[in-house]
């Protein structure tokens, strides 16, 4: 009976820590959706690089303050620092609304990003609730507020517009007043609602704590993380603008798009627990990040138009043009076939499609000789990188890094069971920092290449290093424990 008892008590703590981490991760990502319609509006003028900080701006935050929160959930307990940290962020988002211009802007975003640290928070204090075996799927129930992302992005653009229609150049500023109020609210019902607990051993000093970071195992960790999670929280972001920009599509229908990549990659997160229980941890991230790399592949074929050089039409023998027509050439008497330009066809082609023609370059009464062109081949090669396709590849990739995330937590507990907290506030500040520079490097990466796409090649050369590190990792592991059937291995290959 007691220990149904402690984990009915376990599970009313779980779903007041996902509660809240959920809308922390909604205001988390709040910029995506606001500095998009800003910049769309015209009511600032932003260039691609400013979009790209401000959107990266609040990950930073909630990256560099993951470890020290977790450091003080360790020591003084979930519930005191997660109901400080709801009421205190609560305070720049009120102010946003006064916001006007980059620079303030830019402020504002790094005060109220201090809700990125919740992770850190939440996983240390959900932990300490939980037996071993429970750790998976509590982890992964706790990360489905990921799914945060995806409230603001499917509602984020639609109060955004009903606020404007009757003042279009300030309605915006009644958006972060309202996820003020919702955060700071939230904060009043945990403080009064929650239960604290710490681990037993936080009462240890500062440099034990912080001497369990130099363990290469924890940057491992980190890195994976910087890739499922940082490329997450990116994405929920970069995602809206780049609908907007190569597929044309309104604000809310870019917002109803990215809300199809984030939601799903929140809410697998439990099944990923469950998974990371059931078969272990290195296998799941043995898929997760295969899948990664499949789909950047896939990802990175921009929506293009290629022409080039193609098959001409050349003279059989030496004579005179006498006549003309978009479909022919005759020289003396000898009719030459030409083919024409073909017409534009629609757009929205799943696969790449081929056309060729000819262009005469000749001229009436021309003198030509043998083996002379006389019509000039044309090739164009056109990838409409279908809409729905790549909406299909993102919802794809999104489930597997939700899933990885879940897998890359589940470690931490295992081999970390008494510095849940720093270590998992370390893996979660690599991983935010993945969201901070996310933005900030595709926004380079487009103004540099011209591409939306190029940021799938990031993601692909990212996935295939922390694959290959991994695999390296592994395989060390085990010929290091069974050295005799290494060898037995390596003599039959």
């Amino acid at each position: 009976m007691k220990n149904t008892v402690s984990l009915s008590q376990s599970h009313k703590i779980l779903f007041l820590n996902t509660v809240a981490f959920t809308i922390c991760f909604a205001c988390w990502t709040l910029n995506g959706v606001l500095v998009t319609y800003l910049v769309d509006k015209g009511i600032f003028n932003w260039s691609v690089v400013q979009v790209g900080w401000l959107l990266g701006i609040p990950i930073l935050t909630g990256a560099v303050m993951r470890l020290p929160l977790g450091i003080l959930t360790d020591r003084f307990g979930g519930k005191y620092v997660f109901s400080f940290l709801l009421l205190l962020c609560s305070i720049p988002l009120f102010l946003l609304s006064f916001a006007n211009s980059f620079m303030m802007f830019a402020i504002l975003s790094f005060f109220f990003g201090m809700v990125g640290t919740s992770f850190a928070v939440g996983i240390g204090y959900t932990s300490v609730w939980y037996p071993k075996e429970w750790q998976g799927r509590a982890l992964g129930i706790f990360g489905m507020g990921n799914a945060g992302a995806a409230i603001t992005t499917f509602v984020a653009p639609s109060l955004l517009n009903q606020f404007s229609i009757d003042d279009p150049e300030n309605g915006w500023k009644l958006l972060p007043i309202v996820y003020g109020v919702v955060l700071f609210s939230m904060g009043i019902i945990f403080l009064i609602f929650a239960k604290n607990k710490k681990l037993e051993t936080a009462k240890r000093t500062m440099p034990q704590m912080l001497g369990t970071l130099k363990s290469m195992r924890v940057w491992r960790f980190g890195t994976y993380y910087f890739l499922v999670f940082g490329s997450f929280v990116a994405f929920s972001q970069w995602l809206l603008p780049n609908f907007m920009n190569v597929y044309q599509t309104s604000l809310v229908m870019g917002g109803m798009f990215a809300t199809m990549f984030s939601l799903p990659s929140g809410v697998i997160r439990a099944f990923g627990g469950y998974l990371s229980d059931k078969f272990g941890a290195r296998t799941v991230m043995y898929y997760v990040l295969s899948s990664s790399v499949i789909l950047s592949t896939l990802l990175m074929i921009p929506k293009m138009e290629i022409t080039t050089t193609g098959p001409g039409v050349m003279a059989s023998k030496k004579g005179v043009v006498t006549a003309l027509s978009p479909s022919n050439v005759r020289i003396d008497k000898q009719d030459i076939p030409i083919n024409s330009k073909p017409e534009t066809t629609d757009n929205g082609s799943i696969f790449p499609k081929k056309s060729s023609w000819q262009k005469i370059i000749v001229t009436q009464n021309q003198l030509v000789n043998k083996k002379e062109l006389i019509a000039k081949g044309i090739t164009r090669i056109e990838f409409d990188a279908n809409m729905w396709v790549y909406l299909t590849l993102i919802i794809l990739i999104g489930i597997a890094w939700g899933i990885g995330t879940a897998a890359v937590y589940k470690h931490i507990p295992e081999y970390f069971p008494t510095e849940i907290g720093i270590v998992g506030g370390m893996v979660g500040f690599l991983g935010g920092l993945g969201g901070f520079f996310g933005p900030i490097i595709f926004s380079y990466l487009l103004t540099v290449t011209g591409i939306w796409s190029s940021s799938w090649l990031f993601i692909l050369l990212f996935s295939s290093l922390c694959l290959i590190w991994m695999h390296y990792t592994i395989s060390k592991i085990m010929n290091e424990k069974q050295p005799i059937l290494a060898k037995t291995i390596d003599r039959k290959n």
